[in-house]
Formats: C-alpha cells, sequence, structure tokens
C-alpha cells in the first residue's frame, strides 16, 4: 500500500521522543502501581474493605495488563503510535477517576481497577516501539533514559499522592491524579512522540510512500511474530528474563519482612527499598550505555547473577544490607534495556511490537508469581532461608539461557543514528534493504548518505 501524504512534522531532535515517552509514561500505570501502598488504610476505613480486598487491587490490574498487552501486541504494528497512545492515556486515566466513584461494594471497586491495568497497557509498548524506531547505535541508552524517567515519576509519585490524600481525600485523589495524568500525557504524545518514518492513512500504517518523486519502501528487517515463536532465541529470551523477573520482584515485594526477620528495625528496612529504586535508576542508565557497546551475551549473565551476591550478604547490619541491595536493584534496572535491546538484536524490528507485547505479558504474569512463592515458601518452611538456594538456582539458570544467544541476528547499522535524526526516509531505505537482502546474519554496510 502507497501513500502521498506529505511527511509530518518531525521532533527537533529524536531524543525528544525519549522525553515525551519517558514523561508520559512517568504519569501512567506506574503513577496508580506507585501508589497503591498510600491509599491501602484511607480505602479501608472509608468503604470496610478488607486489605487484602483493597491491595488485592495491585493483581487485578496487572491481570489486566497481561489481557491488554495481548491486545495491543495486534494493534501496535498496524497503526500509529498516536492512534493507540492518546486513547490508551485518555481511558486509563477515566479508569483510575472511576475508582474514587465507586460505592463500598468489593467487586465494583476491583472492575475499574482491572481497566486501569488493561487501558494502561496501550501506554508502554507503542511508546517503546516509537523510539526504538529512532535509535539503533544507541537504542539500549535510549530505552534506558525513558525508564529511568518513569523511575523518577514512580518515586515521586507518592508525594503527589500523600499530599492529596492528606487536603482532599482519597476518593477526589484518584480523580485530580487521572486529571495530572491525562493532561501531561497527552500533550507529551502529542507534541513529542512519533515513531521514525511513521505514515499512515487514517492511523494504519502503510509500507510504502512517496518522497521526492520515487517509491520508497519503510519495511523492517526481522522476523514475524510466527517465525519467531518458532526460533530457540526468542524462548531463550523469554524464559531467561522471565526467569530473572521471578527472583527480582519476588525480593522486592518481601524485602522490608525479610530484613526485618533478619534484625533491622522497620524504618531501616523500609529505606531499602529506596536504595532499591535508586540502584534500578542507575541500573537503567550505566545499563544502556554498557549495552551498548559491549555484548548483551558478556552483559546480561553478569547482570542476571549480580542478585545472587546480593542475597549471599543480605544481612545486617544496615550498610552491608544496603550494598547488598543495591546489587539486586541494579540488575533490575537493566534488565528493562536488556528485553528491548535483546529482541530487536536477535528477532529484528519488523514485528518488534507486536513480540515486545506478548513477550511482556508473559513476563508479567510470572513475574507475579515471585512474591506467591516467597510467600508460600516462607508459610511452609517458617523461614526465607531454604528458598534463597532455590532464587539462585533460578537465576543461574536464566543466565544461562541469556549466555547461550550467540552473535546478534541484526547488529546495529554503523552510522544509523545521525543518519535517522538528518533523513528519516534515507534511514528506512537502509533498513529495507536490509530487510529485502533476505540475509540477516550478513556484515551491514555503512547507511548512504
Amino acid at each position: 500500500m502507497s501513500t502521498t501524504a506529505p511527511r509530518p512534522p518531525r521532533p527537533r531532535s529524536p531524543w525528544w521522543v525519549i522525553i515525551g515517552s519517558g514523561t508520559a509514561n512517568a504519569v501512567g500505570p506506574q503513577m496508580y502501581l506507585a501508589t497503591i501502598g498510600l491509599f491501602v488504610l484511607p480505602i479501608v476505613e472509608d468503604t470496610g474493605f478488607g486489605r487484602t480486598t483493597v491491595t488485592g487491587a495491585f493483581s487485578v490490574a496487572a491481570v489486566g495488563m497481561a489481557v491488554g498487552l495481548v491486545v495491543v501486541a495486534q494493534l501496535v504494528d498496524r497503526f500509529a503510535a498516536r492512534y493507540i497512545l492518546v486513547p490508551g492515556f485518555v481511558l486509563f486515566a477515566a479508569s483510575m477517576a472511576l475508582i474514587g466513584l465507586v460505592p463500598p461494594i468489593e467487586w465494583a471497586y476491583l472492575v475499574p481497577c482491572f481497566f486501569v491495568g488493561f487501558f494502561g497497557a496501550a501506554t508502554a509498548v507503542p511508546a517503546t516501539r516509537a523510539v526504538v524506531s529512532w535509535f539503533d547505535n544507541n537504542r539500549a541508552l535510549a530505552v534506558g533514559v525513558v525508564t529511568g524517567i518513569i523511575g523518577l515519576g514512580s518515586a515521586l509519585a507518592p508525594l503527589l499522592a500523600g499530599a492529596l490524600i492528606e487536603n482532599v481525600g482519597w476518593r477526589s485523589a484518584y480523580g485530580l491524579m487521572a486529571l495530572v495524568s491525562v493532561l501531561v500525557s497527552v500533550t507529551m504524545v502529542t507534541l513529542f512522540v512519533r515513531a521514525r518514518a511513521e505514515h499512515h492513512v487514517r492511523g494504519r500504517l502503510v509500507r510504502e510512500t512517496r518522497s521526492r518523486g520515487r517509491d520508497v519502501s519503510l519495511e523492517l528487517p526481522g522476523l514475524t511474530v510466527g517465525e519467531a515463536l518458532r526460533t530457540r532465541r526468542f524462548w531463550a529470551v523469554a524464559l531467561g528474563l522471565g526467569l530473572v523477573g521471578v527472583v527480582v520482584y519476588g525480593l522486592q515485594v518481601h524485602l522490608v519482612p525479610m530484613m526485618t526477620d533478619r534484625g533491622l528495625a522497620p524504618e531501616q528496612a523500609g529505606t531499602l527499598l529506596v536504595v532499591f529504586g535508586l540502584a534500578s535508576l542507575v541500573g537503567r542508565i550505566a545499563g544502556g550505555l554498557l549495552l551498548d557497546r559491549v555484548h548483551a551475551t558478556v552483559v546480561g549473565p553478569i547482570v542476571i547473577l549480580a542478585p545472587i551476591a546480593g542475597m549471599l550478604f543480605l544481612e545486617p547490619p544496615f550498610g552491608a544490607a544496603a550494598v547488598a541491595v543495591a546489587f539486586i536493584g541494579v540488575a533490575f534496572g537493566i534488565e528493562g534495556d536488556l528485553l528491548a535491546l535483546l529482541i530487536t538484536r536477535y528477532l529484528g524490528t519488523r514485528h518488534f511490537g507486536r513480540i515486545l507485547g506478548l513477550v511482556q505479558a508473559a513476563f508479567l504474569l510470572g513475574s507475579a508469581l515471585g512474591p506467591l512463592l516467597l510467600g508460600l515458601g516462607y508459610d511452609l518452611l517458617g523461614s526465607y532461608d531454604p528458598v534463597i538456594p532455590v532464587l539462585m538456582g533460578v537465576l543461574v539458570a536464566g543466565a544461562a539461557l541469556i549466555a547461550t544467544l550467540g552473535p546478534y541476528a541484526h547488529p546495529a547499522v554503523d552510522g544509523f543514528d545521525r543518519l535517522a535524526a538528518r533523513d528519516e526516509l534515507a534511514a528506512a531505505e537502509v533498513l529495507s534493504d536490509i530487510a529485502g537482502s533476505g540475509h540477516p546474519d550478513r556484515p551491514r554496510a555503512r547507511p548512504h548518505t
């Protein structure tokens, strides 16, 4: 299909796509998830719900997001990013506002929580796809900066939520948070977020456009979803990083009770969560810089095994525990960079959005098992200590899967980032040449200028 529609305006620099994507998602689902704990007591006191019901909203939203990701995966490579992102953010914000309007009926409270996750699924994958389209040489760094901005938003969101709950109550707090979310996200997406060489007819992407009197293919190199599912590398990436998620999410959720059991004061144990968050921010940026320069099969296993060192020294006093938690947090941060990078380097960008959506849906459900398994182990064995060796074994298995991925099938094109920033259709021609060659493993030529 071809279109002669005029080229849409390009941001001043592709880095504005990063700013827009990160800022929009900083006030998206992560803002809701990061503040659930502050709403527990006010909701319990106002409605009479049990704490299990209120905290269960996290799991309900996670299930909703997993279902939503499966749906989004079918749309993200077919429609322009804004046509998915703007409705996604608007409906997410509307769902969050509805939580503050529900009657004191448990099922009625959980329904909008499900849709917070379901519509929230449309806010991340299209933005990641847009960012990836602009960057090849600095792809991991670009993704790391986006996730770093989101992480910063998650760290600041409790301050906003706490002030709103104290001054206007929990119901109005959700409404005002929803208003902030929709205003900031839609503004950022509208002004800054667009995939490179994104041409469409009424929102539906086209594979070819006409520019300067000639047809330009917008085909991308890589595998289809069906082809990817038949490769060992797809399952190695999905299972390898999924196993890491089970361990790291489980440790994060159980960190405070684990450390109080081991003798830390509750205040000190709570502070470890701040250390975890800051370390993950460092991991996202540092991991991006490193992964763009050192092969992922070298960096990945080292990072995946880092939490083992953390678990070995996760004991009082507070200083030693903080260092141990930092190892775990850095691994958590770099893991997000690894997922996007490994998919594009081994499976390509042709159906990147669909593949990422499916992997993230499975990853989300798998990671939800981590806290459950640690809690079950504690209840059955009376301590977290017998579970720790099992977690270490899981990490070793994950590291082995990533270490055996082999050479990149789609290594970076030399000079691509500079070319994309200067002439996005020229960059599209380079990629379409690679896609049409039928030899994704061949050495890449320098993009023509």
